[in-house]
């Protein structure tokens, strides 16, 4: 039986992976799910051995990858989804505000998402660096935590912060390009009140990461199944639907490069895969 962890940031995990159990066990695949309160842990299990399979953020593929390492073990990308590629965050002012650039942010504060939040707080810092501004220092962060150890899963912390800006408290925000969207759409953000001051370049997010504890055989024969699941089977759809897809997509490691800057810039992760963050406690 391939065993797989998955992090409870929400009710509906559960309702998602019994279904996946049940689409997969009709096809003749033993799969189990254990749930996990925050991703440091699912990690730190699958690079022991104890799960063969994790659906992991971005920002725990990149632990799992560089503590895998540090043990001599393997791990890698099985499959994505299709909604995982080419994502990119935004750094949003108000409509109407003199910003024209990134440079014009000096001396002002940015709101951001919750600490270990890959989308909503370490790649968007990392842009600012690129440009010349460093947090901290050319411009006060004013972070928004919510549910610690979900790698930004919680969205929580980018919504409090797009209400921040909406509410003229920092200057801009920062968030995944689909949250601003999705903000505008619930009224956090209204209509027509915020403009887009710069987008990161296009990064993968979330995919399920498999271990050399899981034959090679079994991992494939997983990712077959996963891969052959159409939108367009009544049995298959409702699942998709939950999870946020509409196809299964190969796994890929190589747009996790700006996340591996911006973690080290940040110092969230030593190279051994340690946490090394400052005040934070999953």
């Amino acid at each position: 039986m391939l065993l797989m962890g998955a992090v409870a940031y929400d009710p509906k995990v559960v309702t998602i992976w019994t279904g996946f159990r049940a689409w997969l066990a009709a096809r003749g695949f033993a799969f189990d799910f254990v749930l996990y309160s925050n991703y440091e842990r699912q990690v730190e299990d699958l690079t022991l051995g104890r799960i063969h399979a994790a659906w992991n953020s971005p920002l725990a593929w990149v632990r799992a990858r560089r503590l895998a390492e540090a043990r001599g073990r393997r791990v890698r990308p099985l499959v994505m989804r299709d909604t995982d590629r080419d994502l990119t965050s935004v750094i949003v002012v108000r409509e109407g505000s003199p910003f024209t650039s990134v440079a014009d942010l000096k001396g002002e504060t940015v709101a951001v998402g919750a600490v270990d939040s890959p989308q909503a707080t370490l790649l968007p810092l990392s842009y600012l660096r690129t440009h010349g501004l460093v947090p901290g220092t050319d411009v006060a962060v004013r972070r928004f935590d919510a549910g610690a150890g979900l790698h930004g899963d919680h969205v929580g912390g980018e919504r409090d912060a797009a209400a921040a800006l909406a509410s003229g408290e920092v200057a801009a925000a920062c968030m995944v390009d689909a949250n601003h969207l999705l903000f505008g759409a619930e009224g956090v953000l209204p209509a027509g009140t915020t403009r887009v001051l710069a987008q990161t370049p296009p990064y993968d997010h979330c995919n399920l990461t498999v271990s050399d504890s899981v034959p090679d055989e079994a991992a494939e024969r997983f990712a077959g199944l996963l891969l052959s699941m159409s939108f367009a089977d009544p049995d298959a759809r409702p699942l998709l639907d939950l999870e946020g897809l509409k196809s299964w997509e190969d796994g890929r490691d190589d747009g996790y490069a700006a996340l591996e800057r911006a973690v080290d810039e940040a110092g969230f992760y030593d190279a051994d895969g340690r946490v090394t963050a400052r005040g934070y406690t999953p």
